[in-house]
């Protein structure tokens, strides 16, 4: 019997949001552990607000507002807050009721500086870190580090001459707004140039033949038994940064009890100087020989004999996909803020995404397994 087509939607509803979730929807796992680290943070959000004024929306639900960015690959906080007006799951995942508004985009602007001021993302980031080796999840000797270039919210055309004036700047037509400008033929470098829409990018590219591009840096140091992030760190791009920061992550991971024995990491991170400063510190390094290297590779048969070095060198790939996610489901392929700070932020925000998106995998296993 076919069916009538009802042209009037019911005025009312009997549902709660609770009641329109699968009971086996993956973002029933991520909330559960999501609501019980937010709440191990509550002396820290007490702390950024004052005690006088009109209450704030939440800081436990702008953070968790950020985790469906990125879990759900919306593109800006004002498509979210459009989101959030129809989205049954989000709103349930937020805790919030159909009749409440959608939140204001310019909140999370208006919050983003206090969440750097207080280091929240960070807090938030290392909660589930510690959330997860509480659970058994992450080695505490075993590890793999890896860098790629994150294009800055800059425009080619703001890499100009130091100390060049807005009014020098050559231009072949009178578009006030966005002019055309000729930069053919023109030597540009770091040294003689700076990027004036973000002072802190710098160009860089990802290898020879390539695009030169105003990037940061980005760092992720991952845990190798179940590949979990344990480090992440945004810096400018500069062409050792990678080995510096993985050396800046091993002493944080040292002052907080972790005694890293090995560290793997691709062709990049074989120099024989980065080599001697993991010698010092008494880390195996399982770095991929370049046998291309001038004066050969750092890496010789007291590393690479051992059946250890074999396994480093398959699960280093890992962080790879890490990065892969990054970049096309949690959007970090291009910083959507200017500055250092705040496009850390917004790695740490996605890195907290990615962790509770695999705790919730692995412990779901372990739970269907018991």
């Amino acid at each position: 019997m076919r069916g009538i087509n009802e042209t009037q939607a019911y005025m009312f509803s009997y549902l709660s949001p609770e009641q329109r979730v699968p009971a086996k929807h993956p973002l029933r796992v991520i909330k559960v552990y999501a609501d019980e680290i937010l709440e191990k943070l509550s002396k820290e959000f007490n702390e950024m607000y004052s005690r006088m004024g009109r209450p704030s929306v939440p800081p436990e639900r702008l953070l968790k507002a950020q985790l469906l960015i990125a879990l759900y690959s919306v593109r800006s906080d004002r498509m979210f807050c459009e989101m959030l007006d129809y989205n049954i799951l989000f709103r349930w995942f937020l805790g919030m009721n159909m009749e409440e508004a959608s939140i204001d985009a310019t909140t999370f602007t208006k919050n983003r500086d206090r969440l750097l001021e207080h280091r929240i993302a960070e807090k938030f980031f290392e909660a589930v870190v510690g959330y997860a080796r509480q659970e058994s999840l992450l080695s505490d000797e075993h590890f793999t580090v890896d860098g790629s270039l994150i294009e800055a919210w800059a425009s080619m055309k703001s890499f100009r001459p130091k100390g060049e004036e807005p009014k020098d700047m050559p231009k072949t037509d009178n578009d006030k707004g966005n002019p055309t400008v000729d930069f053919r033929g023109e030597k540009r470098k770091n040294e003689t140039h700076s990027c004036k829409s973000d002072p802190e990018a710098l160009l860089m590219r990802k290898g020879k033949g390539k695009e030169a591009k105003l990037s940061y840096n980005a760092h992720a140091m991952m845990e190798n038994r179940n590949g979990l992030l344990v480090g992440l760190k945004v810096s400018r791009a500069t062409g050792t940064a990678e080995r510096e920061t993985a050396i800046d992550m091993i002493e944080e991971q040292k002052g907080k009890g972790i005694k890293v024995k090995t560290l793997g990491a691709d062709k990049g991170y074989d120099t024989k100087e980065f080599i001697e400063k993991l010698r010092e510190k008494e880390v195996t390094p399982h770095v991929a020989a370049n046998e291309e290297r001038r004066g050969g590779s750092a890496i010789d048969g007291r590393t690479t004999r051992h059946e250890g070095y074999a396994v480093s060198q398959k699960i280093r790939k890992r962080v790879e996909e890490i990065f892969g996610w990054f970049k096309t489901v949690g959007g970090f392929r291009r910083s959507r803020f200017r500055g250092r700070e705040r496009t850390e932020l917004q790695a740490l925000l996605v890195g907290t995404a990615y962790n509770l998106m695999r705790m919730a995998k692995l412990l779901g296993r372990e739970a269907e397994a018991v």
